[in-house]
């Protein structure tokens, strides 16, 4: 599905994570279509404000989660530099969906890692 946003549709997400040999490009692949289906949900459902908004993202951030025992199984792992990769990431979606203010913290709330 083409995204609406042209900021969306032309962003390469997580493209440093793509780029360090140490985390598999399946598993990276695999996040990446987390948050490309995140978007998919912003333009399905237009959040109205920050909490719905949230809702989203926290939902994306669990499915992330779910992806941590493939990765050590891959020898790798979503640590510190994976984790400020994603919230790069989300915090590009929310200011592309002008959510400038969102926090940060709250966008990624409940993770792993």
């Amino acid at each position: 599905m083409p995204f609406k946003n042209q900021q969306i549709a032309d962003h390469a997400f997580l493209h440093k994570m793509f780029e360090d040999d140490y985390y598999p490009d399946h598993l990276v692949a695999k996040a990446r279509s987390i948050l490309q289906r995140l978007c998919e949900r912003i333009e399905a459902e237009n959040p109205a404000d920050l909490p719905a908004l949230y809702t989203l993202t926290q939902a994306a951030t669990e499915e992330i989660n779910d992806l941590t025992d493939e990765f050590y199984e891959a020898d790798s792992e979503i640590e510190t530099v994976a984790r400020d990769f994603l919230a790069e990431d989300f915090w590009f979606i929310a200011t592309a969906y002008n959510f400038p203010d969102a926090d940060l913290e709250e966008l990624v709330a409940n993770r792993d890692w």
